[in-house]
Order: structure tokens, then sequence, then C-alpha cells
């Protein structure tokens, strides 16, 4: 998938997408990765499974994350340059919408 399209497509993004492509900047399955979102997130964010899986084969589908290696029975995900250009594009969304807000907090 292109870049222009991948914006169109993904921008804004879902939480829970924006947190599977940050927790997949490292190799990680998909447990491990509903794991991780859980963890930074204190537990505010739980991924179910079939969100999980479902999410990951839209994303590996799009070009945002790839295959990148098994452990045991389960492949792992790591995002891929179009997926970063996606999250950096979005984090800086999220960043713009939190400094028009910053004077209510």
């Amino acid at each position: 998938m292109d870049v222009k399209k991948a914006e169109k497509r993904y921008l804004p993004m879902s939480e829970t997408m924006f947190y599977i492509l940050l927790s997949l900047r490292e190799k990680r399955h998909g447990y491990a990765v509903m794991l991780h979102v859980e963890e930074i997130t204190k537990g505010r964010v739980k991924i179910g499974a079939g969100t999980m899986y479902q999410s990951i084969s839209k994303l590996a589908g799009d070009g945002l994350i790839a295959a990148a290696g098994e452990e045991g029975r389960q492949k792992k995900y790591q995002v891929t340059a179009l997926g970063m250009h996606i999250l950096q594009a979005e984090a800086q969304r999220i960043r713009d919408l939190f400094e028009a807000a910053e004077e209510l907090l």
C-alpha cells in the first residue's frame, strides 16, 4: 500500500491500532502485544484475542507490519517503514490535540 492510501485509511487511528503499532516497534507475537499494551496503559486498554488477531491481519495485509520470525507456534511481527510513518503521523496528531487542550489541564 502506498503512503497516501495508508494515511487515508489509518489516520486518524483508533487507540487500539495505535498501541498495537507502538508495541510492534519490537518483535512480538500477538499475545505479547496484548500484555505489553495492558502494561504501558496501566491496565486502561485491554485488547481481546479476536481484536488482536483481526488487527494483525489487517495491518499485515496493508504492509504496516510484517512477519519477523516465530517463537514456538507463535508468529512474531514488527512494524515496517510504512507502519512507522503512519505511527509517527498519528503521534504528531495526538501531540497537536494535546497542545490545543493543554490549557484545560
